[in-house]
């Protein structure tokens, strides 16, 4: 699909005239190598911003990011991903739960937006694109995410998306000797 992204608020879904739109789609197999490209360099920028290290996801071999990849109406992950003139801009997934008692639930997880298509309305545009996709799973009704605290644009990203938060886990990630808290946050799929 493509999608148009641009105001320099982040907050529209229409572009100026003179920015490219950026296609959305679903990450496949074959997307590996720049997904994993794209979420080492997010690890390496943003170390407060995801629980795993560009150490630890550096050292997974491409089959655990093509898994990730899977194709299929039913995969348990999806990602999609931004691309601008076939660049990657930007990646968010889901995670779907195969439990018989929380198969209503999905987790977003590993939002990035490259650093030169931000302001640009593409996180807004990521996130909507996976809400989405999780609405047209059957059976999910609410999707769930972290933030880390202190993390203000990605937070108010997600509150101007509709989600609310609901509790908040102390001392959740550590870095180095310094503890980050994670703010919960969900929002409901019903229309």
């Amino acid at each position: 699909m493509t999608a148009s992204a641009g105001s320099a608020s982040g907050e529209s879904g229409t572009r100026a005239d003179d920015a490219p739109a950026f296609v959305v789609r679903r990450l496949g197999p074959a997307d590996a190598v720049a997904y994993r490209a794209t979420m080492l360099d997010a690890y390496e920028r943003e170390p407060a911003a995801f629980t795993s290290t560009r150490r630890e996801r550096e050292a997974l071999p491409l089959a655990w990011w093509e898994r990730r990849l899977a194709a299929g109406p039913d995969a348990s992950e999806v990602v999609l991903g931004a691309f601008e003139r076939a660049m990657p801009a930007g990646v968010v997934g889901l995670s779907f739960e195969a439990r018989e008692k929380s198969h209503h639930k999905a987790t977003l997880f590993g939002m990035y937006v490259v650093p030169h298509a931000r302001q640009r309305g593409l996180g807004h545009l990521l996130v909507n694109a996976a809400l989405d996709h999780a609405r047209s799973r059957t059976g999910v009704r609410i999707v769930q995410l972290t933030v880390s605290q202190g993390n203000e644009r990605a937070r108010l990203l997600y509150e101007r998306c509709g989600f609310i938060a609901f509790g908040v886990e102390p001392f959740a990630v550590a870095i180095g000797s310094t503890f980050l808290s994670k703010i919960h946050m969900w929002i409901s799929l019903a229309v």
